[in-house]
């Protein structure tokens, strides 16, 4: 039987600690009653940090990943930790620095969907380099026409929020859905919608990652490369800083 991890992470993303009880352990991994630690889901990576137990010692987590259900969160720890037992109380603490490059990123592939508005065939969030795959029959941008084009959304600090609509909302707005091939869950009753702009006048579409508050909040930002892969398929490369002088 799946467990129930409650998911402070999507109510806000800015938590860094918290604390929390183990329900289960299993071979894959430690499950909590809640957490703050992202499971790897959607292009974006899982978070890692640590557990701290009562008397101080800590369990290093290399890895977080689902388990039979989205809401099952497991925390997978680095090899040769100790041993935790259910019904321990635990303080929890993720990388920060690490999440915080990752919800920049995450946002900034927001970004590229708004200024190519193409269908996604992919996606991979990175601290450093992230991309975002598009069915476009030619190359019709340019790295500095579209870097040109996500500055100016940064530089507007546009707001970035959630909200949740209905399945029925979703099925009268197809639109939303800007992958070609991946759908969003449905059946739970209700969709998370990632929103950018006053009354998400720039973008939403259905998204479970974490996210910047803001569009400045992501940064400096640029396409370091558009590869062909494939007939109809280009590949965006995004990195952070000034695009390099050639």
């Amino acid at each position: 039987m799946a467990h129930k991890t409650q998911s402070l992470f999507r109510d806000d993303a800015y938590l860094r600690t918290t604390n929390a009880a183990v329900i289960a352990i299993n071979d894959r991994g430690i499950i909590l009653d809640r957490t703050i630690f992202y499971a790897t889901s959607g292009g974006q990576p899982g978070d890692t940090g640590y557990l701290e137990r009562t008397d101080g010692s800590r369990v290093a987590i290399a890895a977080t990943i689902s388990g039979e259900t989205k809401d099952e969160i497991i925390h997978v720890p680095a090899p040769e930790q100790a041993a935790l037992e259910p019904g321990e109380r635990l303080s929890l603490a993720i990388d920060w620095e690490r999440r915080h490059l990752l919800m920049r990123m995450h946002a900034a592939c927001h970004l590229l969907t708004v200024v190519c508005p193409f269908p996604i065939t992919g996606a991979a969030v990175s601290e450093d380099d992230s991309r975002v795959d598009f069915d476009m029959p030619d190359a019709s941008f340019s790295k500095e026409e579209v870097t040109a084009g996500l500055m100016d959304l940064v530089r507007a600090d546009h707001p970035i929020f959630t909200r949740l609509i209905s399945d029925e909302d979703l099925a009268d707005n197809p639109g939303l859905v800007k992958s070609k091939n991946v759908r969003p869950p449905v059946g739970t009753g209700s969709i998370r919608l990632v929103c950018i702009g006053d009354n998400a006048s720039v973008d939403s579409q259905p998204c479970g990652g974490t996210h910047v508050r803001s569009t400045g909040e992501i940064g400096e930002i640029h396409i370091g490369k558009i590869e062909k892969k494939g007939r109809e398929n280009r590949r965006f490369r995004i990195r952070f800083g000034p695009m390099p002088a050639i």
